[in-house]
């Protein structure tokens, strides 16, 4: 079984050599590194080709954002699976892609889950912030609940069924993405009960007042293009992430 990693990269030569390691770092033997870079000004591509034998295929050309980037990636991707590492996050060990295929395999899932770490940006052992995902069930999603995106491993051929990231969102076309999958269209997935990625704080999302309203607001887009839940379901689901940060 071929897992695909892909990892959108614009100007961040500060931690896309973290995110690499992490991936060659992998026990799993059948990873296919993609990355999808904006056109980097900074020495990003210079680190990215100093692993060239280490990555299956590097793309740099612009895009009209993450989404695009991510899109991009899947259509290259050749794995059975397909996972995201984004630039400024790692793995939590060396076994993740190891314990996800079997997962894969032993639930004959279209998918997988897990746990996530916000860890400080400078040190990726100080945890800010513990998101333990917990079972899915349907109800679940009218509650505001999902699986932290970044741990979230699909089947590509759910993708080629269903459709990739919606390019309209800005922010939020990975709650557009679960919602879709897991909610209208009923795409099996499985938790697995461990951290699989840690996340250095300061995601686009959550940067600044203006993107935590942005994001509220296109969460509530998803919702009703996909028909699953309301505002208070965006209440919730802002609501439940207040444990999290005592959770270590």
């Amino acid at each position: 079984m071929k897992i695909s990693i892909i990892t959108a990269t614009f100007n961040c030569e500060d931690t896309i050599k973290d995110c690499i390691n992490s991936v060659i770092s992998q026990q799993y033997d059948n990873i296919e590194h993609i990355i999808i870079d904006g056109v980097s000004t900074d020495n990003t591509l210079n680190i990215v080709n100093s692993f060239s034998n280490k990555i299956a295929k590097v793309i740099s050309e612009p895009d009209s954002g993450i989404y695009d980037a991510l899109n991009k990636g899947i259509a290259n991707a050749t794995g059975d699976i397909i996972g995201l590492l984004h630039a400024d996050d790692i793995f939590n060990d060396n076994n993740i892609i190891t314990e996800i295929a079997k997962f894969f395999t032993q639930n004959n899932t279209d998918s997988v889950y897990g746990d996530l770490q916000y860890v400080a940006k400078t040190d990726t052992s100080k945890v800010i912030r513990y998101w333990k995902s917990g079972e899915f069930n349907l109800g679940k999603l009218k509650k505001g609940w999902m699986p932290p995106h970044p741990t979230f491993f699909v089947k590509k051929d759910i993708y080629n069924k269903y459709g990739n990231f919606d390019t309209s969102f800005k922010i939020a076309a990975d709650y557009d993405l679960i919602l879709r999958f897991l909610g209208v269209n009923g795409v099996s997935t499985t938790y697995l009960p461990q951290i699989i990625t840690k996340m250095r704080v300061g995601g686009e999302s959550n940067k600044s007042l203006k993107n935590i309203l942005l994001k509220m607001k296109e969460d509530h887009k998803a919702l009703k293009k996909n028909k699953i839940g309301g505002v208070f379901t965006i209440l919730f689901k802002n609501i439940s992430k207040i444990p999290q940060l005592f959770k270590h």
